[in-house]
């Protein structure tokens, strides 16, 4: 299934003032505690001719109920990820192979309260919690943990408080 496209995305790497990474656990992956994976940082999809910092933004009021927040940086490369093949044709709606992705780190300017998971009548997640950075790719699924290990040594200067 390589002649199946990437779909253009966009990925949110948001810093409490802490310098926590917002992470969620996907509503599908329940039981997901720990290094198992299922916990993800916002990302999703650009709607054609949608400039990504706009898209970004867009799509953290989707997934988690706010956008109050600012982009402070902005991963210099698209970043892409190729589904496991027992997911092709399945995931992504069966177009796509993966995930062409533009990633950017934003400074939370709300509150805890502000974050809202259960606005959408299908949240995509279920639980939120702040993480160290550097703990990300433990907690990712394993086709995307490479990615979530370039964000944790770019974005690294953003995780100071």
């Amino acid at each position: 299934m390589t002649d199946l496209p990437y779909r253009p995305n966009v990925g949110a790497v948001l810093f409490n003032r802490q310098g926590l990474v917002f992470v969620a656990r996907r509503a599908n992956f329940p039981n997901a505690e720990g290094p198992a994976g299922g916990w993800q940082l916002p990302q999703g999809g650009i709607d054609e001719a949608e400039d990504p910092r706009v898209a970004v933004l867009r799509e953290l009021e989707e997934e988690i109920g706010t956008n109050r927040a600012e982009i402070i940086g902005e991963h210099p490369a698209w970043l892409t990820y190729d589904l496991p093949p027992e997911l092709i044709g399945v995931a992504l709606h069966g177009r796509y192979r993966g995930q062409r992705q533009r990633w950017f780190a934003l400074r939370f300017t709300g509150e805890d309260s502000d974050i809202r998971l259960d606005l959408d009548p299908h949240p995509e997640f279920d639980a939120w919690r702040w993480a160290r950075l550097h703990d990300l790719p433990a907690m990712a699924v394993d086709f995307k943990r490479p990615i979530y290990e370039i964000l944790a040594t770019a974005f690294a200067p953003f995780a100071a408080p």
